[in-house]
């Protein structure tokens, strides 16, 4: 089954023009940034917080307990006797967030590579 995209990743991903149907009367609720790491996370948990909002530039104030605990579990995952759960948790998380290399081989990307030379004929 595949993750419903959100109306933000489906522009930035190219995947509103790919199947323009599927995107058809779809709206995202207003939402804001993500914003700042919350000042209780260590220093490698604000960190990991960083590097999602920067791959991640979908995320949203709403998803902001999500990359919380997400960031949580990857300094948890950074202990040598991390238990075997912990990363089981921090796989469904990126998955929620849509960044694991499963989710984003859903995503059909638009290369932009320039103008198209097809564009005199039809345009």
């Amino acid at each position: 089954m595949t993750r419903r995209l959100t109306v933000a990743e489906a522009k930035l991903t190219g995947a509103d023009r790919h199947n323009p149907k599927r995107h058809a009367g779809r709206a995202d609720p207003p939402v804001k940034p993500l914003g700042d790491p919350p000042a209780k996370l260590s220093e490698s948990e604000r960190e990991a917080w960083l590097e999602f909002a920067e791959n991640m530039p979908w995320l949203a104030a709403s998803d902001r307990q999500l990359v919380a605990l997400t960031s949580l579990l990857c300094g948890l995952a950074q202990a040598r006797d991390c238990p075997l759960g912990v990363y089981a948790q921090l796989r469904l998380c990126l998955s929620s967030m849509g960044g694991t290399p499963v989710d984003r081989s859903r995503v059909q990307w638009k290369d932009d590579d320039g103008a198209d030379p097809a564009n005199e004929f039809f345009n």
